[in-house]
């Protein structure tokens, strides 16, 4: 079979294209708070195009990296994601920031080890569950669900102890979804969900903030100076918008209005500003995204490879879903960001990265199949 030297380039134009329109965004809905902040308007728009070089420079290492040696990296990459999740609940050595421990600050740089996790969870279950389909364990209940639930127990108790809510049902969903493709019971599935129901709930009414974004959710306007502040702005900046909207860098609503302008809610501020059709074409990029995604894993040569794009494609593309449906209102407030978009560093490197990983699937894609 032929053995295609290529990459994906559809998938590689969506990641340049979105992160080059991502650095231009972090500066239209940024540029006033950074004036107000840091005296400087540049100030994240700097920071962001750094970030976007590293990730660069990350993908492009990642795609060329033999996928022997990642798949025997496996292990190691966990085993570093569980100490660097231990290490931000170190005195001195994590960073709070809003009651949470959720950062390492390293030599002047600040990065988020949950991110890193993500990445670490698919790259290790890909693994496994390549090893363990070859034997057919995985649908077995002790030697393939239990092994994978017990793991993913431990990277989740480790964020609840940050505590970051949101990480750990990303992992969560992310590991299910794997486990689901690899053709694990869909009742060992369905009992940990059903179990998992009244500890969600628990932590969820029994945080005040926490339970607060549900009501906020279900009436914003019960409190609109408040904890429906957010989402009220946020449709403001999107009725705003109208059809093509109101130009690049008229927002009104990212001059102090909206909170998380330039992070976890830059999709309302697109919508401001490019319309309708901004918003469609975005969503539409990460549609494409998705679907060539998918076709990479559907094309692996080996089931670890499609273990492999699967798993990252799903991360990506329901990370921006999310997200878009959190601006939107469609689901209650939670700080999750917008891949390639949202300002942050960890999170712009760690997405790029796994482009990298699943350009570097695509490489070996048999050209027949394609």
């Amino acid at each position: 079979m032929e053995i295609r030297q290529g990459t994906d380039h559809s998938i590689l134009l969506l990641a340049v294209c979105l992160t080059c329109l991502g650095v231009v965004m972090v500066f239209s809905s940024s540029s006033i708070m950074a004036v107000r902040s840091y005296g400087d308007s540049l100030y994240f728009l700097k920071h962001q195009s750094v970030y976007a070089l590293v990730g660069f420079a990350v993908m492009a290492l990642l795609m060329r990296i033999d996928l022997d040696v990642l798949r025997k990296a496996a292990w190691p990459v966990l085993g570093l994601c569980v100490l660097l999740l231990l290490a931000v609940l170190v005195p001195g050595v994590g960073k709070k920031v809003g009651g949470a421990a959720r950062w390492i600050k390293v030599a002047g740089l600040t990065f988020q080890p949950a991110e890193f996790a993500k990445i670490g969870l698919v790259l290790f279950m890909a693994h496994s569950l390549a090893r363990k389909k070859d034997k057919d364990r995985v649908k077995s209940f002790r030697g393939g669900f239990l092994s994978y639930m017990l793991i993913l127990g431990l990277l989740i108790g480790l964020l609840l102890a940050q505590p970051d809510l949101g990480g750990a049902l990303t992992l969560s969903v992310v590991a299910i979804a794997m486990l689901l493709v690899a053709g694990t019971r869909v009742r060992y599935l369905a009992s940990v969900g059903l179990l998992a129901l009244p500890f969600l709930y628990f932590m969820v009414m029994n945080v005040d903030y926490r339970r607060r974004r549900i009501m906020a959710f279900l009436n914003p306007w019960e409190d609109p100076g408040n904890t429906g502040f957010q989402i009220i702005q946020s449709w403001i900046a999107f009725g705003s918008g109208g059809a093509v909207g109101k130009g690049l860098g008229e927002s009104k609503q990212k001059l102090f209005y909206l909170p998380e302008a330039h992070t976890d809610f830059i999709f309302s501020v697109i919508g401001e500003e490019l319309g309708f059709v901004g918003v469609i074409v975005i969503a539409s990029m990460f549609m494409l995204l998705i679907v060539r995604g998918l076709r990479t894993a559907l094309n692996a040569p080996d089931e670890f490879s499609c273990f492999l794009a699967f798993g990252l494609t799903f991360l990506i593309g329901m990370q921006a879903f999310v997200n878009m449906a959190v601006v939107l209102g469609m689901v209650p407030t939670k700080g999750l960001a917008l891949p390639f978009l949202s300002y942050g560093g960890t999170s712009l490197v760690t997405t790029l990265a796994a482009i990298g990983l699943l350009l570097n699937v695509s490489r070996h894609s048999p050209g027949e199949l394609r």
